[in-house]
Order: structure tokens, then sequence, then C-alpha cells
């Protein structure tokens, strides 16, 4: 039995017709949940009555937080510098995402009770993954532009990859919101199951995108190395890209052999990033299956394992890696796609590289 309460929550159940100095600990009335996860503080009530099973990790979700802020920075830098304002945006909102949700948790720890800390904790970190995935599909349609002008090799041309699989991201998004909101306006735990089913499907659908992105690129780069020293009208622009090691590194066309530092850093381009959010969105929905109160949802380790470090590995390639260090001046015209080849093959350009490229010497 519940001795002694919380002043507000007292004062709230004896609003209510009920005695606060003789409430079963054990309770699932839904009304007396909804108070505690309004007026409860630690040490006033009941674990049981927590939002999740435990209080996460200050200092761990603290560094993590610090780590995003500073993936932001470097991301902004970046992107000012290299001018490369879509894919900077993307990035940047997720990683704030990312910030927000890291925010929450900490105000989870201050009180697990809460059920807006737990909600400012899940849905910016459930939804910002879609936006990393959305800067991936942005930079290999370039790369494969690139690689492919004239798609021979590609099942897809290679603007469509941006248009097919960032909408399919959008869609997966816009499902993980609705649900998110579902979840946090509920008034009972039919409501909250609801968004969690609605939260999940839109994890599903990120899933199976990702699924068939890395098939059809692992077929474009099969049949693209099949057919290696063909010619696909390729303009000296390209050509010049193409040949560099930070190209190759960037979109792990060429396993390096030179040093194991090499090598680690290889492990963080586009197709590891991707891997990476792959197994974070398979956790999740693993996480989300059970609902709130499921064994991972209330088991901090793997949280910490699977989310954090998944998307910190991701976005740290993505930010080395950067697209505007690696395309340099091809980024604009790459994305312009057989507008800017056709344009530049007319006029019989012979454009070469002025930029440099920071990997070559590593």
């Amino acid at each position: 039995m519940l001795s002694f309460a919380p002043p507000l929550l007292a004062r709230a159940l004896d609003q209510n017709g009920i005695d606060p100095n003789n409430i079963n600990t054990t309770t699932t009335d839904p009304l007396i949940i909804a108070m505690s996860r309004k007026y409860c503080k630690v040490g006033t009530c009941p674990t049981s009555w927590q939002v999740i099973d435990y209080r996460p990790s200050l200092a761990g979700n603290a560094i993590y937080m610090t780590v995003f802020i500073l993936l932001l920075c470097t991301q902004a830098y970046f992107g000012m510098r290299h001018k490369t304002w879509k894919y900077t945006a993307i990035l940047l909102t997720g990683l704030l995402g990312e910030i927000v949700g890291y925010a929450g948790r900490l105000m989870l720890n201050a009180n697990p009770f809460l059920m807006n800390n737990f909600l400012v904790n899940l849905i910016p970190l459930t939804l910002a993954p879609a936006l990393f995935t959305a800067a991936i599909y942005l930079s290999l349609s370039r790369v494969f532009f690139i690689l492919d002008p004239s798609h021979a090799y590609s099942r897809l041309k290679p603007q469509l990859y941006t248009y097919i699989f960032v909408s399919c991201d959008l869609l997966a998004l816009v499902l993980q919101a609705i649900g998110g909101a579902l979840a946090a306006t509920a008034k009972d735990k039919r409501g909250s199951d609801q968004g969690v089913r609605v939260m999940i499907a839109g994890l599903i659908s990120q899933v199976i995108t990702m699924a068939l992105f890395l098939g059809l690129w692992g077929d474009f780069a099969v049949r693209h190395r099949r057919a290696r020293g063909r010619t696909t009208g390729k303009l000296g622009m390209y050509e010049a890209l193409e040949a560099s090691n930070a190209f190759k590194w960037f979109q792990w066309s060429k396993w390096p052999r030179r040093n194991m530092i090499a090598t680690a850093l290889t492990l963080l381009g586009l197709f590891v990033a991707t891997l990476l959010i792959f197994v974070r969105c398979i956790y999740r929905v693993a996480e989300l299956w059970e609902g709130f109160g499921g064994h991972l949802a209330n088991h901090e380790a793997s949280f910490m394992v699977f989310e954090g470090p998944m998307i910190i590995l991701a976005v740290a390639g993505l930010t080395w890696f950067h697209p505007g260090r690696v395309f340099g001046e091809v980024w604009g015209p790459a994305g312009r796609g057989e507008r800017t080849h056709g344009k530049l093959a007319d006029e019989g350009s012979e454009v070469s590289l002025a930029t440099s490229y920071p990997y070559e010497g590593v």
C-alpha cells in the first residue's frame, strides 16, 4: 500500500474520490497511473509506476548528446563551405532530432514518471534516422550518375533513386510521426498500442525500403565491376573524380589495402553507414513489437548498443566522407543528372576538376 503520496498527486486523487493513503502500489487503474505520470517524482512513488522500468544513464546519454552536437557543428561547417544545401539541411534536421531525443532521455533520468519526458525521447529518436537515409539516397544517386551516366548497368535512372527512395523514406517518416502523435495523445492503453502499431508500420516500411535499396546497389556494383574498362559516355569532369581514392572510399567500390587506418575509415563510408542504420531500424521494430511495456523497450543496455552507437557511427561516416569534400565542384552538376550531361556533351566540354581530394594521401 502507498502510505504517502506526493501532495499534488494526493490532491488530484482526493478530488477524484480516491483515498491517496490507501492505494495498492501494484494497481493497474488507468486513472491512478495517468495521475502518477503527471505528479510523481523520483523517490515519492513506486518505480512500477514509471513510464519505463529504468532511469536512463545520465553520463551515457549526455555523452551521446554531446557527440551529436559536435557532428551537427561539423556538418554545418562543411555544408556552408561546400554549398551542399539540401544534403546539409536534411542531415542537420536529423541531428537536431537526435539531440532533442537524448535531451529527453536526460529529462527521463530526472523524472522517469512523466509521459512528456518519454515522448520527447521516443519521437525524435524514432524519426531522425529516416532523414539520414534520405541523405544517403541523395548522395548515391549522384554516385550512380558519375559511374554510369548512360545508366547501362543500373536498373533505374540515377535520379530515380532519389525520387523513389526519398519518397518511400518520407512515407515511413509520416507513418512514424502519425504513430508518435497517436501515442502522445492516447487516453488509454488501447490508444497507445494503436500508435505503437502505426510506428512499427513506418519502421517496417523503412526497413523494406533500405533492403530494396541495398539490393539494387549490390546489383549495380556487380554489373559495373563486370563491365570495367568499357566506356559509358563519361565526361572528363566525372572521370577525374571517379579515379580519386576519396570517391572510391566514399562509395566503397574499392577495398584499400594500404593500412589499417585506411580500412577503418572506409568502414564509415556510405555502404556501412546504410548497414548500421538498417540494423538500428530492425532493432527498433523488435523493441516496439511488444509495446512500451515489452522487455526490449525497458532494457537500457540494448538501447545503448543498438541505437546510439549505430547512428553515431553512421553519421560520423557521412561527416568524414562528406560529399562536399569528396565530390567538390561535381556535386551540383551530378545532381542535375542527364540535363547537365547532355548540355556539356553537346558543347563538347572537357571540364576538369580543380578540386583537391583530402584523402588521396591516406
